[in-house]
């Protein structure tokens, strides 16, 4: 089957396109700017076409011998004028559809509380009923998924409860956390979503899509801090705070912009439950499926509960599981990660910066300020931790697995690039890359990253507390490794060094 994809560069859109292919459909995609699919894993597997949903000319192109098209797009987060967009958006895209003779229109929508007229809904609501209702009628026959909360890194949704829980063990909190709502974990979502590009043709009409739990949005924070192995949450709520006023306090809390929390925590006063659950029907649950509420947040942790999430920040490729972290994901999903990055032009040959960066560590030491190492493998030690007794197995080479003091070998890309993973007792999980990179003159650049995923509050303050002695610690380190390399012609040039903020997203992820 030959399927077309809107919004393949979004959170659901980036996700489902992978389904497709493992299911043997022909995908197309339709994005307005190409090129933010061009680093995505399948980019070479899918035809992309340069497009809009509110141009008929550019649809007529991409619909062209489609028989299932994906409707993923929605102007949530483009101010106030998103509804009058999305329902323009919405009828000229189902005439398209019906003009171009598609099979079948998928569209995912929000699931909307029963006996609540249409008219008294949450903005965000209210858009997401009226498109779903105006593809019903385009003539063409549609499915419309409705989903509450969706579970999974990246998404809105979670990445607002990821952050309230996260950075707050005590919580004054709106009354809205007492509403019930019924999470869906993204897998379970993407599976619906593939279905339905094969429903019978007379089938025409709204899906309610939800997993087995039923929780209040306290429930899913403290259910959350439990699954994340957070101290115990304090949750306080305050009538006075409005959802209006709540997606304030939400956008100081949380790098989530408040132009997409405000419709998001409007909608919270609402009871989102499913009242049927009639698409198993037609796409029949595997075993194990639905997902309940705990386990999809152990699908959406676990690349951190691995201490993989390096793979997600070091321009890897996609870890490849629709939990895990896209790098089309927006900068503030994903949670937080703090970044020190240093950068130096090295007189050196890359071969000779290479032999200084493998032979880190142990009896070579650290390359910066000897006593700020040794105090933190003395505190490591007092806290049960492996300080820095460990040295290295071998004086010359290291081996993807090596203990290195306290650090791990990650990865080794011999020549090019080494990833340690601390074992230090921390708040949280840390990284320090270091590279070697010729660049495009010829020249010699050392680069080096150390990457911080906080665990809590604890995590942040850690990370804040010890931030003012990173150009000592790390810019030294980068200064001495690059005269290391140049001893055989005393040069070293200062090229670049910088410390980032914080980098909430894949970006990362980045929620």
């Amino acid at each position: 089957m030959h399927t077309l994809v809107t919004g393949a560069s979004g959170y659901v859109g980036g996700r489902l396109v992978p389904e497709l292919l493992a299911a043997g459909h022909r995908v197309r995609c339709l994005a307005r700017t190409p090129s933010k699919l061009a680093d995505t894993p399948w980019a070479d597997e899918v035809e992309v076409v340069r497009g809009d949903v509110t141009d008929p000319r550019s649809l007529a192109e991409a619909l062209d011998g489609v028989d299932a098209a994906y409707y993923l797009v929605h102007a949530l987060g483009s101010g106030s004028g998103f509804e009058r967009a999305d329902a323009e958006a919405a009828r000229t895209f189902g005439r398209a559809c019906r003009e171009a003779g598609v099979g079948r229109i998928v569209y995912l929508g929000g699931l909307t509380p029963a006996g609540v007229p249409e008219r008294e809904l949450s903005p965000h609501l209210r858009s997401r009923a009226e498109v779903g209702r105006i593809l019903l009628d385009s003539g063409v026959p549609t499915a419309v998924l409705r989903a509450a909360v969706i579970v999974g890194s990246g998404s809105a949704s979670f990445e607002m409860l990821r952050y309230l829980t996260e950075r707050l063990p005590i919580m004054v909190t709106p009354s809205w956390l007492r509403t019930r709502v019924q999470p869906v974990a993204i897998r379970d979502v993407l599976r619906c979503l593939v279905g339905c590009a094969e429903l019978p043709r007379e089938v025409a009409r709204t899906f309610d899509i939800g997993g087995p739990d039923v929780l209040t949005y306290r429930d899913m924070m403290r259910r959350y801090a439990a699954v994340a192995e957070l101290p115990r949450r304090i949750v306080v709520p305050v009538p006075v705070l409005t959802p209006s006023l709540s997606s304030h306090w939400v956008g100081l809390v949380t790098p989530v912009p408040s132009s997409i929390a405000r419709p998001l925590t409007e909608s919270l006063r609402h009871e989102v439950v499913c009242r049927e659950n009639d698409i198993e029907r037609y796409v029949p649950p595997p075993a194990g499926a639905p997902y309940g509420f705990d386990e999809a947040l152990r699908l959406a942790l676990r690349r951190v509960k691995e201490a993989q999430v390096s793979t997600r920040w070091s321009s890897a490729s996609w870890p490849g599981a629709p939990s895990d972290p896209l790098p089309t994901d927006p900068d503030w999903s994903g949670g937080s990660l703090y970044s020190d990055e240093r950068a130096k032009d090295v007189d050196a040959s890359p071969r000779e910066l290479w032999r200084v960066i493998e032979g880190i560590g142990g009896e070579n030491g650290w390359y910066s300020f000897p006593l700020a190492w040794s105090v933190r493998g003395w505190m490591d030690r007092l806290v049960g931790g492996v300080g820095l007794r460990r040295g290295r197995r071998d004086a010359a080479r290291l081996r993807t697995g090596d203990a290195l003091d306290f650090w791990r070998v990650e990865a080794i890309e011999r020549g090019q690039l080494l990833r340690l993973r601390a074992e230090m007792r921390l708040p949280g999980l840390a990284w320090l890359e270091l590279r070697v990179v010729t660049r495009s003159d010829g020249g010699t650049e050392y680069r080096q990253r150390a990457l911080f995923h906080p665990h809590g509050l604890a995590g942040q303050l850690y990370w804040w507390s010890v931030s003012p002695f990173h150009a000592l610690v790390f810019g030294g380190m980068a200064r001495n490794i690059a005269a290391a390399a140049n001893k055989h012609t005393g040069a070293d040039t200062d090229h670049a060094g910088h410390v980032s903020g914080s980098k909430d997203r894949n970006s990362t992820n980045s929620h």
